[in-house]
């Protein structure tokens, strides 16, 4: 891959992922070669990963759908975080703890 690199586009950020992938660098190399947070460069290949996955199923979902099951999964997640907040306060105001 190039040194200097002004722009990542999709086409230059799956290049290096396939490189990841295929063991021929490693997202540390790769962080430090490109100047690149090795957090951004593990996203990178995450999302790769899941489009590959999702490119090899029976019925792919598209790019909408991927969204909408990730939102749903995350409005979950925030629900379930506020029931547990709201029990422990509850239990904490018994006790005689401030509630903040």
């Amino acid at each position: 891959m190039e040194e200097e690199i002004k722009r990542w586009t999709a086409c230059r950020k799956s290049a290096l992922v396939l490189e990841i992938i295929q063991g021929k660098t490693t997202v540390a190399e790769a962080s430090r070669q490109f100047d690149i947070p090795p957090s951004e460069i593990e996203s990178w290949v995450d999302e790769g990963k899941r489009g590959l996955e999702n490119a090899l199923r029976a019925k792919p979902e598209d790019v909408r759908q991927q969204y909408e099951r990730q939102l749903k999964d995350l409005q979950e997640a925030y629900g379930e975080a506020m029931l547990e907040l709201r029990a422990r306060k509850k239990l904490a105001s018994p006790l005689g703890q401030d509630e903040t």
